[in-house]
């Protein structure tokens, strides 16, 4: 699934940009979803809903426009993805993550100094007499620009798995998405989001580092072939969970 982040402190434009960005890919034809971090918590009071939330650490809600889940325990980036059907998700926020490239929504040129982390694909901002407009790669208010980025985002991003399990040569996933980043790899050569073993639950690609993809893979030839009319080629198994 393509992943990009739009980063940025507040005022910087992101809510603008994500809006006009998700709207010129969805006239191209794709489904977005966008995730976003806020410190802010996330109420409904005096409704019954909130009443549950209190006591209850999973609460969904279903109306006629739509539904909506509420997990009360801290989910990470990857489990959040999982509940998400999209083509491209942009993620607002989550500065510290380092497995997907970033849009960089800047107010002055001095805050690329705190907001680059080597992920950078490109700048965005709102061109006006207080800010020089030539610091940004791209101004959002200009919609040839927006098409420009959606191009960028269609071409450049990715995510990682963040597993961190060094089958690349890398330490951990950010050095890879770093190279990747810069060019100088593809996502082709994180071997867990292409694994020997391919492992699906709801039709989700389940992520595995090399090691479990192995013993997985090692676990089930075993067993099967010491059945009655076992040959070797491509396996596959279906397991329904009551």
């Amino acid at each position: 699934m393509q992943t990009i982040g739009i980063i940025g402190y507040r005022k910087s434009g992101k809510t603008t940009l994500i809006l006009k960005l998700s709207g010129e890919l969805i006239k191209r034809g794709y489904k977005v979803a966008v995730i976003k971090h806020t410190s802010e918590n996330i109420e409904q009071p005096n409704t019954d809903t909130s009443k549950y939330q209190k006591i209850l650490t999973q609460v969904a809600a279903v109306t006629p426009e739509g539904s909506v889940i509420f997990l009360k325990n801290k989910k990470n980036l990857e489990e959040i993805i999982k509940y998400l059907e999209a083509d491209i998700i942009l993620v607002e926020g989550f500065k510290r993550e380092k497995t997907f490239p970033k849009i960089v929504c800047l107010r002055k040129e001095e805050e690329k100094d705190e907001l680059f982390d080597g992920l950078q694909i490109c700048t965005a901002g709102f061109a006006s007499k207080e800010v020089n407009s030539n610091i940004f790669d791209f101004n959002i208010s200009d919609d040839e620009d927006i098409k420009k980025i959606a191009d960028i985002v269609l071409k450049k991003s990715f995510k990682l798995p963040n597993l961190n399990c060094g089958a690349c040569g890398h330490q951990n996933c950010y050095g890879l998405a770093q190279e990747i980043v810069k060019g100088n790899k593809t996502p082709d050569n994180c071997f867990s989001l292409e694994p020997s073993t391919l492992v699906k639950v709801d039709g989700k690609t389940i992520s595995m580092n090399p090691f479990i993809s192995k013993l997985v893979r090692n676990t089930i030839i075993g067993l099967l072939s010491s059945l009655k009319g076992f040959i070797k080629g491509d396996i596959e198994i279906k397991i329904k969970q009551k």
